[in-house]
């Protein structure tokens, strides 16, 4: 049977999962080089997912798929001395997240809703249209690494990867939050609710 405690980890974990391994590329970069910087990552990848497992006994799925695409294109790029695999990594994560989210808009299901329905209260459709604008921005942020990669220098593009995805994915929720709070039923609900209160009053 599943257990039905909140989960006890630590506030510190997530962000050192998501970003710890980012922040050893980013420095094994500048210190070394692009080479390094991918036994870095992977490196520190495989530890991210050790602690999260060690600290919450489970491995979240969106961590678990960027850290196997880490070691697949790590490896490669390792293997044929190729720095095109690396670089072509944050391109298959984000073309991977819109294909599974546009798949369950297909299958009638918005896959956003299970991961943080408990965060963000919205109804149907609203689920329906967020989900298909995160897969839109995946796509868009595919295409962009691919222009970045294939057009500017290694310097420039590792800068990206780390400050400039990042920042785009800041930029891009922070926009959808009139937008959420415009599904949020239950605040619509409570409003209600007050003014019926009011009006019998």
């Amino acid at each position: 049977m599943a257990s039905t405690r909140p989960s006890s980890a630590p506030s510190w974990l997530r962000p050192l999962v998501d970003y710890g391994p980012l922040a050893a590329f980013f420095i094994v970069y500048w210190l070394g080089d692009l080479m390094a910087a991918t036994i870095a990552i992977m490196a520190a990848t495989a530890v991210a997912l050790a602690l999260s497992f060690a600290v919450e006994r489970r491995i979240p799925p969106m961590p678990l798929v960027t850290a196997t695409i880490v070691g697949v294109f790590g490896g490669l790029t390792l293997w044929l001395n190729d720095d095109t695999f690396i670089k072509m990594k944050p391109t298959i994560v984000q073309l991977i997240f819109a294909v599974v989210l546009l798949g369950g808009l297909l299958f009638r299901r918005p896959l956003l809703k299970p991961l943080l329905g408990t965060a963000w209260p919205l109804d149907d459709a609203g689920w329906n249209k967020l989900t298909l604008r995160f897969a839109l921005f995946f796509l868009a942020m595919a295409a962009l690494n691919e222009a970045v990669w294939r057009t500017q220098s290694t310097d420039f593009w590792v800068t990206f990867k780390v400050f400039g995805i990042l920042a785009l994915t800041f930029v891009f929720v922070a926009s959808q939050i009139y937008f959420m709070r415009a599904h949020m039923p239950v605040a619509h609900e409570d409003d209600g609710g007050r003014k019926s209160g009011q009006e019998g009053e």
